[in-house]
C-alpha cells in the first residue's frame, strides 16, 4: 500500500506564493500518476492538477498559469508550485495518487490566502 504525505501549506496574502510537497512511501512505477485536489468549505472536492509517470501535466482551468506541477522520481516526490495566489484559492488541499487503478489519499494541508 502505497502512504501519501502532503506539506507546504500554510497562511499567505494575495499574491504570495507556496509550495506543497507530497512525497509517496514507495517509488513511482506502480504510480500511474500523483497530483493535488482541494476543497474548499462547503464545496466539493475539485482536481487542481495532476502529473503522469511519464511527466504529463494537467490542471484545472482556474489554476492555468499560475501553478506548476512537477515531480522528482528520485525522491518519490510531486511538488505543487503556487504562485500570484488568490483568496478563492484557499482550501484544503490533498495529495493524490492512482495506483493500478485505485484512488489513493493522502492527507489535506491548509492553504488560507488572505485579501
Amino acid at each position: 500500500q502505497v502512504q501519501l504525505v502532503g506539506s507546504g501549506g500554510g497562511l499567505v496574502q494575495a499574491g504570495g506564493s507556496l509550495r506543497l510537497s507530497c512525497v509517496a512511501s514507495r517509488s513511482f512505477f506502480s504510480i500511474r500518476a500523483m497530483g493535488w485536489y482541494r476543497q474548499a468549505p462547503g464545496k466539493q472536492r475539485e482536481l487542481v492538477s495532476t502529473i503522469t509517470t511519464v511527466g504529463t501535466a494537467n490542471y484545472a482551468d482556474s489554476v492555468k498559469g499560475r501553478f506548476t506541477i512537477s515531480r522528482d522520481n528520485a525522491k518519490n516526490t510531486v511538488y505543487l508550485l503556487m504562485n500570484n495566489l488568490k483568496p478563492e484559492d484557499t482550501a484544503v488541499y490533498y495529495c493524490y495518487a492512482s495506483v493500478l487503478g485505485v484512488d489513493l489519499w493522502g492527507n489535506g494541508t491548509l492553504v488560507t490566502v488572505s485579501s
